[in-house]
């Protein structure tokens, strides 16, 4: 990842938290609201800069490359 993105990652994850706690989620629902919410003011910001900048954030550095074996699925555990 490029220092930008670790840095907005950052942010989604800390807005996330902050909003969680600030809400007192509990559970898995509330607590998914908090993270789209978070997740968005991360997003917004991003394009926020890459309007500025005329630069994109994203690398393809980011991604892996598919797996080419299959998952095994084992019933016992």
């Amino acid at each position: 990842m490029s220092e930008a993105e670790l840095i907005f990652t950052a942010l989604a994850e800390l807005s996330t938290r902050q909003i969680a706690e600030t809400e007192k989620a509990k559970g898995v629902r509330q607590n998914a609201v908090a993270g789209k919410k978070g997740g968005k003011i991360a997003k917004d910001a991003r394009l926020a800069l890459e309007q500025k900048t005329k630069q994109k954030v994203i690398t393809p550095e980011n991604f892996l490359p598919p797996s080419k074996e299959k998952k095994r699925i084992d019933k016992n555990q």
